[in-house]
């Protein structure tokens, strides 16, 4: 790291993914936990590299510098390796500035989240400029994006096989070329992930992939599926749109078609926001669904769950789309819904441009509340 870049991080305030410290202390065991529960909460961080930066007074910033000898990257690197699962990859480096010597240690972004303290099993996370312990939900999502755990095909042991719409299922398994007969549906189902089998019984149930894409009411078993759209134009309307994610896309297109008649408003380009809301929000987001607020002046599409695998700007990203964090539902929506999905480009990219002559599209990314949000010029 060059002097340039060391200035520039002390001009930011700490976050996720910087942490100020006067010093390193691992002498007790104790201390050495301290260093690996930082540097796990900063690997487990949404964006890219973090950075702990030795010799920095915590709250004024005022420089004050380290003692070189006590600061060896052999030592951190084996603490970090005999106490976080998988290790997190770092170096260190000691950098002169104002002629006193600051350490940086910089933590390499992960690919094999979510990282956990071995001799704990406890897993960390950044909230803000504090360490602190992972929720459930932000472990799974963790797992969802480094694609070790599909929440889709999650088999659903309370729902009955026959909630899923079989004439829909039959449609999709013929589109993909199958044949339909008796003998092999269960298999068929399964082996695409729509089903999944009770470990005991052996009894096939929805798997929640399943139930969003061929279920006619999945919200009766996921509430939190649905999207809602609150009209503050005139007098505030709320319009909560259900069903299949086919079918609530159907009918929202509509909805806008309808709202937009007689302009020119590219509703085409909204119904791609709203699609990718759709592919890219946190499922495991359990309270929080999808609400599109319109009001004279603008359309925002709030989606539970911050951009996955991005850098620290998400404006200066050109197509954040690529990362998609629920893969499985949209290789299917890629056959279910030709229309919207195969598309050349379905993204950032396209939404900028179909809104220029109106005003400009704004994309924000806040890993804080975990949301993602998309802000639109108005009808």
């Amino acid at each position: 790291m060059d002097k340039q870049k060391l200035l520039a991080l002390l001009q930011k305030p700490e976050g996720t993914k910087l942490d100020f410290k006067e010093q390193m202390l691992l002498r007790t065991d104790s201390e050495k936990k301290e260093l690996a529960k930082d540097v796990c909460a900063i690997a487990n961080s949404k964006g890219g590299r973090g950075y702990i930066i030795f010799g920095v007074e915590d709250h004024t910033k005022r420089i004050i510098g380290i003692e070189e000898k006590k600061y060896r990257e052999e030592q951190m690197q084996q603490i970090i390796s005999q106490r976080c699962d998988p290790p997190v990859q770092l170096s260190f480096e000691v950098i002169p500035l104002e002629n006193k010597p600051l350490g940086v240690l910089t933590i390499f972004k992960s690919n094999q989240k979510p990282h956990q303290i071995r001799q704990t099993g406890t897993f960390y996370i950044r909230r803000g400029s504090t360490t602190d312990i992972a929720r459930r939900e932000e472990i799974a999502s963790m797992l969802q994006e480094t694609g070790l755990l599909e929440y889709e095909r999650t088999v659903l042991g309370s729902v009955d096989i026959k909630e899923l719409n079989e004439a829909s299922l039959k449609k999709y398994i013929a589109s993909m070329g199958l044949k339909n007969d008796e003998e092999g549906y269960d298999t068929i189902l399964e082996g695409m992930g729509i089903i999944g089998k009770e470990d005991d019984s052996g009894k096939p149930h929805p798997t929640i992939g399943g139930l969003l894409l061929f279920c006619d009411h999945p919200q009766a078993f996921l509430p939190h599926t649905g999207i809602r759209v609150v009209c503050h134009n005139k007098k505030r309307e709320i319009k909560l749109f259900t069903g299949s994610i086919p079918k609530m896309l159907e009918d929202i297109e509509e909805y806008f078609n309808v709202y937009a008649y007689g302009t020119d408003y590219p509703v085409p380009a909204l119904m791609d926001a709203v699609c990718n809301a759709i592919v890219h929000r946190d499922y495991y987001e359990i309270n929080r669904e999808i609400v599109i607020t319109i009001d004279r002046s603008r359309i925002e599409i709030s989606n539970p769950g911050a951009a996955c695998s991005m850098d620290e700007n998400p404006n200066s990203i050109e197509d954040y789309y690529p990362c998609r964090r629920n893969q499985w539902l949209y290789q299917r929506l890629l056959t279910l819904d030709s229309k919207r999905f195969q598309k050349k480009d379905l993204g950032v990219r396209r939404i900028r441009a179909a809104f220029k002559s109106r005003g400009q599209a704004v994309f924000i990314s806040n890993d804080k509340r975990n949301l993602f949000k998309v802000v639109l010029p108005g009808i």
